[in-house]
């Protein structure tokens, strides 16, 4: 079997970049020949189809990527297979996607988003993303490498740490940890909540109104937003300082932060919805919060990037949920548990890695990707 993976290659530190790069070399290491192409370089692309002669080109993306990583290698006579992501909506593209044999998606929560907004659902797999799970390994607080982390970090050794990580701290359920954080302050061993987000305009907004709040909820002093570009090479240690990994996320296609902590024996305090749901399960592995609120739409405006004229207005036929908020009290709780039982943390890391290893190693992946091509296309 040829292969020609099409992501953000060379890949950057983001998510949809290391869901196509740990494909790219499961499917090597296992012995397939399988080639890297970025989905927005048309002229490589078209060197591979043409050299290479792949038998599939799968594409890593969303909905909005359907002209770069669908349209474009079956206008070569490719076979073309979309591993998608959802943003809440699929807005477009439906007809285009199901003329295609075979969709992969990362959830069982982002094929019912799919079903739900018209694609049809007997050519959709779930593959999910892959954990490199010998970088994200348990390890040592005396270790010198996270010793520097939580240095770097402000973070005292006799204080708990509680981390999230994400394009902002908001959509990763950050406000909703703070709440519940000012709630117990009184009732758990000091602690410190550092935010890892990545530095853009949104961000700059975002952090602004995160702070503020902190400074509401009388933690300011205690919560710490570090907005820098790091390398996917610093991710292991700064997973590897924290005690708690929280991400009660408002939108969770699957969770790759949170899949990565639980690979590094990390207790993780998630959302009962979602991705969550495949990943993690409750009380044996992670803490899952319910759902207290669902954020519900009945029109969206949407432009280019979803392959329409700026300003196209949609009305929903059905009103649409496209996001979530956790239960604050269960954060609350469970926070509460967890920084007051230090072997009920070690006993949920240790179940949450084995089954990572298990299910979410990134040759795991690549096998069950070569099984559902091999099934769903007949290529050997």
């Amino acid at each position: 079997m040829k292969v020609l993976v099409l992501y953000d290659y060379p890949p950057s530190p983001g998510g949809l970049a290391t869901q196509g790069d740990m494909l790219y070399k499961g499917l090597c290491e296992m012995g397939v020949d399988a080639h890297a192409a970025h989905f927005n370089s048309d002229q490589e692309k078209e060197w591979y189809y043409k050299w290479f002669k792949p038998d599939v080109v799968i594409g890593v993306g969303y909905w909005g990527h359907t002209p770069e990583i669908v349209l474009h290698p079956r206008s070569f006579g490719m076979n073309a297979v979309p591993w998608l992501v959802a943003d809440g909506y699929i807005a477009n593209y439906q007809e285009v996607l199901n003329k295609l044999p075979l969709i992969l998606v990362t959830s069982t929560w982002v094929k019912e988003m799919y079903v739900r907004d018209g694609i049809h659902a007997d050519n959709i797999e779930v593959l999910p993303v892959g954990c490199d799970t010998k970088s994200f390994i348990p390890r040592d607080h005396k270790d010198p490498k996270i010793i520097a982390v939580r240095e770097a970090l402000g973070v005292n050794p006799e204080e708990l740490m509680i981390l999230t990580i994400g394009g902002d701290a908001a959509s990763k359920g950050g406000q909703e940890v703070m709440h519940a954080l000012s709630q117990i302050n009184d009732e758990v061993p000091d602690w410190r909540y550092v935010c890892k987000v990545w530095p853009q305009e949104r961000t700059t907004t975002q952090n602004s109104a995160d702070l503020n709040l902190a400074a509401q909820l009388g933690i300011d002093k205690k919560v710490n937003f570090q907005t820098n570009r790091i390398s996917r090479n610093f991710v292991p240690y700064l997973i590897g300082a924290c005690d708690i990994y929280a991400a009660p996320s408002r939108l969770e296609g699957f969770g790759m932060p949170q899949v990565e902590a639980c690979s590094c024996e990390k207790p993780v305090l998630s959302i009962k919805a979602m991705g969550p749901l495949d990943t993690m399960i409750h009380g044996k592995t992670a803490l899952l919060a319910g759902v207290a609120k669902e954020i519900i739409l009945c029109e969206t405006i949407l432009g280019a990037e979803s392959g329409f004229t700026e300003g196209k207005r949609i009305v929903f036929d059905k009103p649409r949920i496209v996001d979530y908020r956790a239960s604050i009290p269960d954060i609350a709780e469970y926070l509460k548990m967890l920084m007051n039982d230090k072997s009920l943390r070690e006993k949920l890391g240790k179940a949450a890695r084995l089954r990572v290893v298990e299910n979410y190693d990134y040759h795991v992946v690549a096998e069950k990707f070569v099984n559902i091509v091999r099934r769903k296309l007949q290529i050997n």
